[in-house]
């Protein structure tokens, strides 16, 4: 075998199609190298077959319990979100239809089955001039600080009484990003009022938020189910998604394509973005494993935002590189440029809209009852004698 395959070559060899294996280089599972012209790129060989051998482990349970954790197989049962065929459902209804028409708080009262009513109480939430920060965990402390004054509702209640504290919990996140707080007033219209942004740009932020509510069992909403299991607050279980949510390899991977944004010209994409992949770079905010054809979320948050060089630039050079199309962490980072939002606001509406999914977990999590508590699979020393 050559030291090196093509495109083609390595995708037969893995069983895959090359949208998929563009996916793995994206994940940092294979690396390539410059071929014979500038725009082929060959991958080597023995870093094919190793990942060949991976996932070909083969059918025993211990494989198959460690695969699931790695976008593999489904791993408990819900009713809120699936994901199929390169769709989005909440609860059966397309996401992207929603998000052409529903606010966020339609959305929350969709996926939590609880009455829209008491979903715009506002209490008064504290500041005391916490600032934005450059890392995505500014909004980890500001929403500490705020939701101290949340109710905690370990235990069950009315319908009515539960939409009353899921709404606080999901105002409070909003005050948490946006920094505004008004009685009644929808949370895009919240944040439009905060950011100084018109009724088309409002809009914009409600399509966005709608996009962000959920994704199925995600590593923030696993977070949050694993924390409700034990019978903490929504208040703990939210911080704990949030949390989870602020790591690169999640909703923290919108500050560093915020910072391609800033490191990049128009100019010079495809030569930047090209040596980065031929060093084995990850390039963030390209590829989904869960929509090898392309990001729906994405594909509609960008369509019809104003014309932006750089962000075009980015996406044709990856789309000629890799085949890979924007992802909803791109496409965050480009709404928030388009609409002249202040830093770190994309990872802020990520988890704003993402806290109804988040809510939604928590509430279905306690009303399953039973607890998460994986087993872990050793491979450590044997057990010896002591000393």
């Amino acid at each position: 075998m050559a030291q090196t395959l093509t495109a083609q070559e390595a995708a037969e060899l893995l069983g895959v199609t090359r949208q998929t294996l563009y996916a793995y280089v994206s994940r940092g599972l294979l690396t390539t190298e410059t071929g014979d012209t500038p725009r082929e790129r060959r991958y080597p060989a023995h870093e094919v077959m190793a990942l060949k051998a991976s996932r070909q482990q083969g059918r025993a349970p211990r494989a198959v319990a460690q695969a699931t954790l790695d976008w593999g197989l489904p791993v408990m049962p819900s009713a809120i979100t699936l994901i199929d065929q390169g769709r989005l459902y909440y609860r059966g209804q397309n996401a992207a239809t929603l998000a052409r028409e529903a606010s966020l708080e339609e959305t929350a009262a969709l996926l939590w089955q609880l009455p829209q009513s008491a979903l715009r109480r506002d209490s008064p939430w504290p500041d005391e001039g916490l600032a934005r920060q450059d890392s995505p965990e500014w909004l980890l402390n500001r929403f500490v600080h705020v939701s101290e004054r949340l109710e905690e509702d370990v235990g069950p209640g009315s319908d009515a009484r539960q939409a009353e504290r899921s709404g606080a919990a999901l105002r409070a996140m909003a005050f948490g990003v946006c920094g505004r707080q008004d009685a009644g007033l929808p949370i895009h219209h919240l944040c439009a009022r905060a950011w100084q942004l018109d009724e088309w740009q409002a809009d914009r932020l409600r399509m966005a938020l709608v996009l962000c509510a959920d994704h199925e069992l995600n590593p923030s909403s696993f977070a949050a189910r694993c924390t409700a299991a034990t019978g903490a607050s929504t208040r703990a279980a939210l911080i704990a998604a949030l949390a989870t949510l602020s790591g690169p390899r999640h909703g923290g991977a919108t500050a560093r394509v915020a910072a391609l944004f800033n490191e990049i010209s128009a100019s010079d994409a495809a030569e930047v973005l090209r040596a980065r992949l031929a060093r084995g770079d990850a390039i963030e905010g390209f590829g989904h494993p869960l929509y090898p054809q392309g990001d729906p979320r994405a594909a509609q948050i960008l369509a019809g935002l104003p014309h932006d060089p750089i962000a075009e630039a980015i996406v044709n050079a990856m789309s000629s590189l890799t085949g890979l199309s924007p992802s909803l962490d791109f496409a965050l980072v480009a709404l928030s440029r388009a609409l002249a939002l202040p830093r770190g606001a994309a990872f802020g509406l990520f988890a704003l809209g993402r806290c109804v999914g988040w809510i939604a977990h928590i509430l279905e999590q306690r009303a399953s009852g039973g607890p998460i508590r994986p087993r872990a699979h050793y491979v450590g020393e044997p057990p010896r004698a002591w000393p």
